[in-house]
């Protein structure tokens, strides 16, 4: 092995797979810096997945570096035209990691370190992980020869800091496929305890947000984390393609409509009882604010009533309509 101690970058989503990389590259006395990406689509610290882990306590145990890294509408523009195509739903998988891979690299030579790592395994995911898409990645994101994966290294084509005694390639290693007993047996000898059960924590997988992100997507040009955050809170429906409405369904529901609404948005609400906040976006047509108004009156707790009292307001001001709640689920057929 060369004196110099080397230096990589890790790809790090707080997961098992990604950790155990670190991990084998400090047991090497290999200086990590670990790179958690945020993306709004659930890699985000608030958010309950893997990529939302708290990095903290493991990086403090072990002892490596974390950044946190946005990817901001570099990731929006891919999610709405990827190279490579969605998966089941409405991840880009592949495009992901080459976006990912590619910011990883600016920051490796900004930082002076050696080599890329990531906790990926041969085989384990269709879309992103069989050896084509692999070395698709590696080409567009122009990190062939300095992306090392150690779970798999032994499976692949030696890395330029294997072959120049940066890593010793003997203590790589050749896991392959969907399993994860191997993984969870090397966990057991670092003592590393404390890590996620595999989940999806990207939300791009998810069928019922995808739809709202597809139907996002085809009706509005310009979509920004605000409209992103929306998509994750209450009851959705789609009056035609110029109106949107949004229905809480509790307290903490009413609450994130109201921070995320913008100046013009209509907010409808039922003050004098239990109700919910009705966010309507878009163009407030008669017929848009009629719905968006019974819609109100359907959840609120006077939905039994013949009519209710609706306030609509704005940046602008209120006004109050009275509207018949709708009766045998008619609003149904227009929610996402």
């Amino acid at each position: 092995m060369a004196d110099k101690k080397a230096k990589c970058v890790a790809l790090f989503s707080g997961g098992l797979d990604s950790s155990l990389a670190i991990l084998l590259m400090l047991r090497q006395n290999i200086d990590v810096t670990a790179l958690m990406f945020l993306t709004h689509f659930g890699c985000d610290i608030v958010d309950k997945s893997s990529c939302s882990q708290d990095p903290e306590p493991m990086s403090k145990k072990f002892g490596f570096t974390v950044k946190m890294m946005h990817l901001g509408e570099k990731f929006i523009d891919i999610v709405r035209n990827p190279k490579y195509g969605h998966g089941k739903n409405m991840n880009p998988c592949v495009d992901c990691r080459i976006l990912m891979l590619s910011e990883a690299k600016q920051f490796m030579e900004m930082t002076g370190a050696d080599f890329l790592i990531t906790g990926e395994v041969l085989g384990q995911r269709p879309k992103s992980q069989f050896r084509n898409s692999m070395n698709a990645v590696e080409r567009d994101a122009d990190v062939e020869g300095i992306l090392l994966r150690p779970l798999c290294a032994k499976l692949l084509e030696p890395t330029i800091p294997e072959k120049e005694g940066l890593v010793d390639r003997e203590q790589l290693l050749d896991i392959n496929g969907r399993g994860r007993k191997r993984q969870m047996e090397l966990a057991r000898k670092f003592g590393l305890e404390d890590y996620p059960t595999p989940a999806a924590g990207c939300l791009l997988t998810d069928k019922k947000y995808s739809e709202r992100l597809r139907d996002l997507m085809g009706h509005q040009e310009q979509i920004n984390f605000d409209d992103l955050n929306l998509l994750r809170v209450g009851r959705h429906f789609r009056f035609n393609d110029d109106a949107k409405m949004i229905v809480g369904r509790n307290e903490i529901e009413n609450d994130k409509i109201e921070r995320y609404k913008e100046y013009h948005d209509l907010i409808f609400e039922a003050k004098q009882t239990g109700s919910p906040i009705v966010l309507l976006k878009g163009v407030p047509s008669d017929d848009a604010l009629e719905f968006a108004a019974r819609l109100t009156a359907r959840y609120c707790d006077l939905k039994h009533e013949p009519e209710v009292e609706i306030t609509i307001s704005n940046g602008d001001g209120e006004r109050k309509i009275k509207v018949p709640p709708f009766k045998n689920s008619e609003e149904k057929q227009f929610q996402l």
